[in-house]
């Protein structure tokens, strides 16, 4: 547990080795067949276990990792669990004698320090031998869990100083041995866990893996072990040169940005820098974190190693063509310095549940924000800037926990790119992650909701504007506590390529009583039943001057309610004769050259 350890566990892996060649034809076809049994167990999870995180928002996926701990395949799922699953199984790995790794086994891992990312993300992984007990893969499902037993339901505790305050802590922990369950093993994990539904979700995961290693050992005798080794190394070898080709076309030199949180999340320290140097090298990309936060009393912005890592190469992705294969290749080209002690690479020990928020956030917008010069039309901020949803927590008569995790519908983040407005209800980040149903957290859960409006005039101006943010107004009909981390207000979600910033985050709670107040830092509060809260989430950045937008887009926004005619005016400087209420809203050409050209000038000076 130390920074020693990391750069063991991210440090660059050999191919498998074999004699065996592979065509570019059949390399193909074992990566979809792999892909695909991801993609089944992904599925199985989805299906199978009852928490709403997992079954309706979709926040797990699975992946492969070859014998020496490459990522050698994944599913369709949240991007930066494909790229932390990794070092989770690189630690087990190196510990797979001590461990007594064989057929059959199944694995779990959670610990930020032995290569996790924050303890909520539950790596369930089994190893995959050939018929001659030779190792060739693993198979992995990652998921977010609702809890992880520390001082606080769902694993974030507010002023956490160390990880153990957040809960349990596994670095590898054997599940099943030779394909039977070790009940008391299991039995302790689920203890140690608030959620009702966990013994449920965890053999859901264990489940999964069981019957991907099953399809996988499959296609092993299929194609035989050499051949399958040899299509593993053909298709990160085939990544990193796509990757090298992409790279090789970008302009060298050293491209910077600074994004900011707003404080700490005991309000200890403000504007929490994080800094990102991208430099381009004929074929090779650095990406360089120093100058990032490196104060150490700052407290629940701590962010792991692996996350940073993956947070890192989810944005980096985005910028290169989609069609690249998502494998080892894509760490063979990408160096990346992370300095020790930094809120991006913390020294053992340290809180790390509200990292994958911020800093992580910030690390991959600021990665965007450098590399916006470079290839703009790729520019999609991976990010979901919120500080934490409101979670609201409460216990039933038979004294188990339920939770509103806050992960239903809502618009947020949702930036526009190049040519598009920002549109749907997600940042591209969240990858085929989805907000459950409003009714189906109604069912489950003593709320109500009220509204989830978009707001008019909350989206990032632009030639492409952001989608508005919208307004989540609650009601608690129990008696509950309620979390919050409040930020991205001072720090709004950034703009691109000279597009508006986002707009900002707030929180009410107690709304329409005497004792409403605006969460400004963070809350941990008991609220008496018919409690409202007010969660008014951020819009998306817009892209390019909104002076450039096409007059008639700004014209449909009106009468979408997107924006006002006053902010069509003063942002995009357009001017209409009429009026939505008539339905004779006109663009006044000649007035809106006039008022463009004022605000040009106006902005110059």
């Amino acid at each position: 547990m130390s920074f020693e350890l990391n750069a063991k566990l991210a440090a660059r892996r050999e191919p498998l080795p074999t004699s065996a060649e592979v065509d570019p034809v059949t390399a193909s076809i074992i990566r979809g067949g792999m892909e695909t049994i991801c993609f089944e167990a992904a599925t199985h999870l989805g299906r199978a276990a009852s928490s709403a995180i997992i079954n309706q928002s979709n926040e797990r996926n699975g992946s492969i990792v070859d014998a020496h701990g490459r990522l050698a395949g994944a599913a369709i799922g949240t991007p930066h669990l494909t790229f932390v699953s990794g070092l989770t199984v690189r630690y087990g790995l190196m510990r797979k004698d001590d461990y007594d790794w064989g057929p059959g086994d199944v694995f779990l891992g959670n610990d930020p320090d032995c290569g996790g990312g924050h303890l909520p993300d539950y790596n369930v992984y089994a190893p995959v031998y050939d018929d001659a007990g030779e190792l060739i893969m693993v198979q992995c499902l990652q998921a977010h869990q609702g809890d992880t037993g520390g001082k606080d339901p769902g694993g974030f505790t507010l002023e956490a100083t160390d990880i153990f305050t957040e809960g349990m802590a596994f670095p590898c922990l054997k599940l099943v041995h030779r394909g039977e369950r070790r009940r008391d093993v299991f039995d302790m994990v689920v203890r140690n866990n608030r959620f009702p539904s966990f013994a449920g979700d965890l053999a859901a995961m264990i489940g999964g893996v069981q019957h991907s290693v099953r399809l996988l050992r499959e296609l092993v005798r299929k194609w035989g072990s050499d051949k399958v080794k040899a299509a593993i190394n053909y298709n990160i070898e085939h990544t990193e040169r796509r990757v090298r080709e992409e790279v090789g076309q970008w302009p060298d030199g050293t491209y910077e940005a600074d994004v900011f949180v707003d404080h700490d999340t005991i309000g200890s320290a403000k504007d929490i820098r994080v800094h990102v140097a991208c430099t381009v090298s004929g074929d090779q990309l650095t990406v360089d974190l120093t100058g990032t936060d490196d104060r150490q009393h700052l407290v629940g912005v701590w962010n792991t190693f692996a996350n940073s890592r993956g947070y890192v190469m989810t944005q980096v992705v985005a910028a290169m063509d989609p069609g690249i294969n998502k494998n080892e290749g894509f760490f063979n080209v990408v160096d990346m310095i992370i300095p020790e002690g930094c809120i991006a690479h913390p020294p053992p020990n340290r809180p790390a549940a509200l990292g994958s928020f911020h800093p992580a956030c910030e690390i991959t917008e600021a990665v965007c924000v450098a590399l916006s010069s470079i290839v703009p039309e790729r520019s999609a901020p991976q990010v979901y800037k919120m500080g934490m949803p409101n979670a609201v927590i409460g216990f039933d008569e038979r004294g188990r926990m339920w939770m509103d995790q806050g992960v239903d519908s809502r618009t947020c983040d949702t930036s526009a790119v190049q040519g598009i407005d920002g549109w749907g209800s997600c940042p591209v980040s969240l990858g085929n992650l989805l907000l459950s149903q409003v009714e189906d957290a109604e069912s489950r859960f003593p709320v109500i909701n009220i509204s989830r409006e978009m707001t008019r005039d909350s989206e990032g101006a632009g030639r492409w504007r952001g989608q508005p943010g919208s307004l989540n107004v609650k009601q608690v009909l129990e008696p509950t506590t309620a979390m919050a981390w409040m930020v991205t207000s001072r720090h709004p979600l950034r703009g691109m390529c000279g597009g508006d910033d986002a707009s900002p985050y707030s929180n009410r709670f107690k709304v329409g009583t005497p004792d409403e107040h605006k969460v400004e830092l963070s809350a941990n509060e008991t609220l008496p039943v018919g409690s409202v809260i007010a969660y008014q989430y951020g819009g998306g950045g817009g892209f390019e001057s909104p002076l450039l937008r096409d007059p008639g887009a700004v014209r449909e926004d009106v009468l979408d309610e997107i924006v006002s005619v006053e902010r069509a005016r003063d942002k995009y400087g357009v001017v209409f004769t009429g009026s939505v209420e008539e339905f004779d809203l006109q663009v006044d050409a000649a007035a809106t050259a006039a008022r463009r050209k004022e605000l040009r000038e106006s902005k110059a000076a």
